[in-house]
């Protein structure tokens, strides 16, 4: 019997019904959508716990948005929300984006998208149950999940309600994000995420996100992360104008081997197919695009000078808090002695693994030509002075 295809038509009405509301907004969400439903149907080679992950995944981001617009649609004062000099960190992951974020949502006058709220977000959080909304334990039975399939595995990538999240679970919903790449083999999809979409109205759906979530706890400044701001700090600063950007940079070699290893884990939940080479074929050349983008970025004035500070992952991992006392200078802003005290404390419960990786992998699992990749990444490490580090 031939395996049932995923169809758009059904998925969408399992949506609808879900959030009981018809409303997607514009239909910027479509185009991502059906090249993705094309890849699960092919090249991803879903095992029957993926097809149910992915159904899942796709049902999940689209009621959501229904639910977020409904409640735009009866609050429309969310829409008046300003959200006034975020801080955005960048940089390709595992150069310390995560404990970097983690570190800087200590500061109580940064407010990160937590996980919980990011998972159920409808309805909005509210300030006097912060701490104490059922939907965190919810969301931390959510994150135990991928432990009970592959043991170990919130060890090389932290998981929890109350951890801050990334952007792409938010962009998720416009169908424009590298989480479906970094989760499935999606070759067709990837390509138009690098190469053909339009990322603005990925921006426009993470601004009704964040006027959403604020709308009753409030945030003077959102604290932000994603390395996928990295392929489009354009489309990023066209919503953002005024954002505070944070790259940090390590040797993209390494970078690569490191990435490669987590997306196949992470691919391995849905797939008998996963590899390390596979995701190091797709992951290589994408690690090296961004790269030249974010050097053009800086040379064309795409990122104003004085709105982006860069972190060297060695300096940071050295000295923490010099690094982050640094980064706060450099950006005008305040580095309280309560911020540090409440940053140094996370550390010492939450010290991290320096990076990714440890004996998990080696640069030999990808399969790739170390030499080839030193010279491919040249011009980027030349013009941010990034050092390389050791192979193994």
């Amino acid at each position: 019997m031939d395996t049932p295809r995923f169809d758009f038509d059904d998925l969408v009405a399992a949506a609808v019904s879900a959030a009981g509301t018809t409303d997607l907004g514009e239909d910027s969400w479509q185009e991502g959508l059906r090249y993705l439903l094309a890849d699960f149907d092919g090249p991803a080679r879903l095992n029957e716990l993926g097809r149910t992950i992915a159904e899942g995944d796709v049902v999940g981001y689209l009621t959501t948005r229904l639910q977020i617009l409904e409640w735009r649609r009866t609050h429309p004062e969310v829409a008046d929300g300003p959200i006034t000099r975020p801080i955005v960190i960048v940089g390709q992951p595992r150069t310390g984006t995560t404990i970097l974020y983690d570190l800087l949502a200590q500061d109580p006058a940064n407010r990160a998208p937590l996980t919980w709220e990011v998972d159920r977000p409808v309805p909005p959080p509210e300030t006097a149950t912060f701490d104490t909304d059922p939907r965190i334990e919810e969301a931390d039975a959510m994150a135990a999940m991928p432990d009970l399939i592959i043991p170990g595995f919130t060890d090389f990538h932290p998981m929890g309600a109350r951890l801050a999240q990334e952007c792409v679970r938010i962009t998720g919903g416009d169908f424009r994000s590298m989480i479906f790449p970094t989760q499935y083999d999606v070759p067709e999809y990837n390509r138009w995420l690098m190469y053909e979409a339009d990322m603005a109205p990925a921006y426009r759906w993470h601004r009704i996100y964040l006027q959403h979530l604020q709308s009753r706890h409030a945030a003077d400044r959102w604290l932000l992360k994603s390395p996928a701001h990295l392929w489009c700090l354009g489309a990023l600063l066209d919503e953002y104008p005024d954002a505070l950007i944070i790259q940090t940079h390590r040797d993209p070699v390494r970078v690569i081997s490191s990435i490669s290893a987590l997306a196949a884990l992470l691919r391995s939940m849905s797939s008998d197919h996963s590899t390390v080479e596979g995701a190091a074929d797709l992951f290589s050349e994408d690690i090296l695009l961004g790269l030249d983008r974010s050097v053009t970025a800086r040379v064309d004035g795409t990122v104003p000078p004085d709105q982006v500070v860069d972190v060297q992952f060695h300096e940071f991992m050295a000295d923490p808090f010099a690094t982050i006392g640094a980064v706060y200078d450099a950006l005008g802003l305040d580095f309280t002695a309560a911020a540090e005290a409440a940053m140094r404390a996370f550390l010492a419960t939450h010290p991290g693994d320096g990076g990714g990786g440890g004996s998990r992998y080696t640069f030999a699992d990808t399969g790739l030509d170390a030499d080839a990749l030193r010279e491919r990444c040249r011009a980027y490490q030349e013009y941010f002075d990034v050092p390389s580090e050791p192979i193994s």
